[in-house]
């Protein structure tokens, strides 16, 4: 089969990448770099794949199998850099991919997030929990843009009868991820190597649950294969972690010298995020099985090459 993965250049898209290829697959890859950088893509096999420098907001036509949706800046920093962009790609990115699927009878998976609960008042969180979730803080560019992604794409699936696929993910790590990019493993680990005080937003109280990207992307592409209809599902660790337990872990597993510094808790910064992944368990026969310190460790591997 040939694959195209919309935002193929990132954290999620290299690694979906890594796995398809590996199964024989060939590999459309598109991505403006707005986001992310070529040279994640160093290493892959060059004959088994494609790049195509586009972006998504702009119409694009080609023949594929299936569509993986992951064209998106995730991580804080980089979408409210520029709210506006990251709106756009999140509304006339998911229009281009499923009319896209349309024209080639192809199913379309929508990597959609956690963020669609924002600041959640249930815990853990259920694919029928509709969220809390701000509409015009400094997140809701990300936030509620994922969020009418999900409602384009039912509407799609009900009145084009469009075969989607929506997952939503929930914090994943591990190799690939920017090691800038903003996003609390990558800056813990990156400080914790070089022993820098370690930054904690609010009192490290927050709860997040953490995956490892192998055990996501299994997940992504047994939702992609399955019968599923267009209902969203979870896809992530429900193992609960504060932000200080995990400061504390890195700290230890990189032998690091670093002490923790604590600063005000940015705006809309949800208190508590955990998965409830019954769905994923009944239907895809699916769950996590990566130990967070075994990768932590490879996540550790991988930034020290930066260092």
């Amino acid at each position: 089969m040939e694959y195209l993965i919309t935002g193929g250049a990132g954290f999620l898209g290299r690694n979906l990448a890594n796995r398809l290829l590996a199964e024989g697959h060939t590999v459309i890859l598109l991505d403006d770099f707005s986001s992310s950088s070529v040279s994640n893509l160093s290493g892959l096999e060059k004959s088994k794949i494609k790049i195509i420098n586009h972006d998504v907001e702009d119409p694009y036509d080609m023949s594929c199998d299936g569509i993986f949706n992951f064209a998106c800046p995730a991580s804080p920093i980089k979408y409210q850099q520029n709210p506006v962009k990251t709106i756009r790609t999140a509304t006339l990115g998911v229009f281009n991919a499923v009319d896209l699927a349309l024209r080639n009878r192809v199913p379309v998976l929508q990597a959609s997030t956690s963020e669609v609960y924002g600041d959640p008042l249930i815990d853990p969180q259920s694919e029928d929990y509709w969220g809390n979730v701000n509409p015009i803080g400094i997140r809701s560019c990300y936030d509620e843009g994922k969020r009418i992604g999900e409602t384009i794409l039912t509407d799609y699936a009900r009145q084009y009868s469009a075969e989607v696929k929506i997952a939503r993910i929930f914090n994943t790590y591990g190799p690939y991820m920017a090691p800038d990019d903003g996003r609390v493993v990558s800056n813990f680990i990156m400080q914790a190597l070089q022993d820098f005080p370690i930054t904690i937003y609010g009192k490290g109280n927050q709860i997040r649950s953490f995956c490892f990207v192998d055990d996501t992307i299994k997940g992504v592409l047994k939702l992609f294969e399955s019968k599923m209809d267009h209902r969203p599902v979870n896809i992530g660790n429900p193992h609960p972690l504060t932000m200080l337990e995990l400061a504390k872990k890195i700290i230890s597993l990189t032998n690091s010298n670093s002490k923790i510094d604590f600063f005000d808790l940015p705006g809309d910064d949800p208190k508590i995020r955990t998965p409830n992944i019954e769905r994923a368990i009944e239907k895809l026969d699916w769950k996590p099985t990566t130990n967070i310190d075994d990768g932590l460790i490879k996540t550790i591997d991988y930034f020290s090459t930066f260092i």
